[in-house]
């Protein structure tokens, strides 16, 4: 690893920033205290909920972690097709007895304040999604001592975001679980993601950023993989996703490794922004007609995904989970973090040993 990740944690294990519930402080502080790099994922909080979790961390570890914040989405939305979607939805407020949520709640995830709190009060390290900040904010915080990491998804991005002042990059492969980290939602290139061995290697070849890939990874021979291919770090979520510390939904950890879940796709159902899940009910019916909207289509659809999760119909919940989920393990957090470190290392030896994976 570059040696400034090496500072923040002994293995080039990441936990990835899940927004939504899963990445709790009691997940993150398990993870940091095994030797990966724990994250916190600050979308949809509020400025003082990300600062309440960023404390609760700090009394569960010592030891460096993250938080992630969403960038300020452009207002671009087209109120036509949100109205069309919303009546698309009307029999799902009938089923769950649950009235929609309003579109326009806010673009901006309390972006500034969530700014101010972490420059006030400095975490060891703030990743961005959805875009890249400007150079004014990664110089502030590079005063403040904390390392930056930006989501990239091409080539282009990763330039952005060396150009940016940037310290590092999360280097995200289509086969990655939730939301696509696309810079520009730009829908004719839906689909269009690059795998994360390729993407690593491309990127690798246009920047001299550290790199931490993510996307579909869920063994230590596959950390090898990326590691070998230029990346200095994984990150993985839909294998911390499943661990007893995560505060994802009993329901969305079962359905993991649940054989009437086969496949995942990317979709617009649930956000309004290409994210990956597991094919259920809800996508199959909502996606082909769900709009370019984001955050627009997420709030109208809160209410329902969380009335599907209280009484348990996974088929009415956003199943976020990368291509490799079938692998999930059901192992606390700490523990797989050894296994995979342990992994890496006997695939390491192997290849040095001149055997083939």
């Amino acid at each position: 690893m570059s040696s400034a990740l090496t500072d923040l944690c002994r293995y080039p294990i990441v936990q990835a920033p899940m927004a939504g519930g899963a990445s709790c402080p009691q997940l993150a502080a398990a993870v940091a205290e095994a030797g990966g790099l724990g994250f916190l994922a600050a979308g949809y909080k509020t400025a003082d909920g990300m600062y309440e979790e960023v404390k609760q961390l700090r009394g569960l570890t010592g030891q460096p972690f993250g938080i992630n914040l969403f960038m300020p989405q452009p207002n671009h939305a087209d109120r036509a097709a949100v109205d069309v979607y919303r009546n698309q939805l009307a029999g799902e407020t009938s089923w769950y007895d649950t009235p929609l949520g309003d579109p326009e709640t806010g673009w901006d995830d309390g972006y500034e304040a969530k700014l101010a709190i972490l420059l006030d009060d400095p975490v060891p390290v703030v990743s961005f999604t959805f875009g890249c900040p400007t150079r004014t904010t990664l110089d502030a915080f590079a005063r403040a001592g904390t390392f930056t990491i930006v989501t990239v998804t091409t080539p282009e991005e990763a330039t952005a975001a060396q150009w940016a002042g940037a310290d590092a990059i999360c280097v995200q492969g289509i086969e990655a679980g939730g939301h696509q980290g696309t810079h520009r939602d730009d829908p004719a290139t839906d689909g269009a993601g690059i795998g994360l061995l390729s993407l690593v290697t491309q990127i690798r070849e246009t920047v001299q950023l550290p790199i931490v890939a993510a996307g579909g990874l869920m063994r230590g021979a596959q950390i090898a993989a990326v590691l070998a291919a230029g990346a200095d770090a994984a990150q993985l979520g839909t294998a911390f996703l499943v661990c007893p510390e995560s505060g994802a939904n009993q329901h969305h950890k079962q359905a993991m490794t649940n054989p009437l879940f086969t496949r995942t796709e990317l979709t617009r159902a649930f956000s309004g922004r290409p994210a990956r899940g597991l094919v259920n009910r809800f996508m199959r019916e909502h996606g082909p007609y769900a709009p370019a909207a984001y955050p627009e289509v997420h709030h109208l659809t809160s209410a329902l995904r969380k009335a599907a999760a209280k009484i348990g119909d996974a088929q009415g919940m956003a199943l976020w989970a990368g291509q490799g989920h079938r692998m999930a393990r059901d192992l606390p957090a700490g523990q797989l973090v050894g296994v995979l470190a342990s992994e890496l290392e006997a695939t390491r030896a192997s290849l040095a040993a001149g055997n083939t994976l």
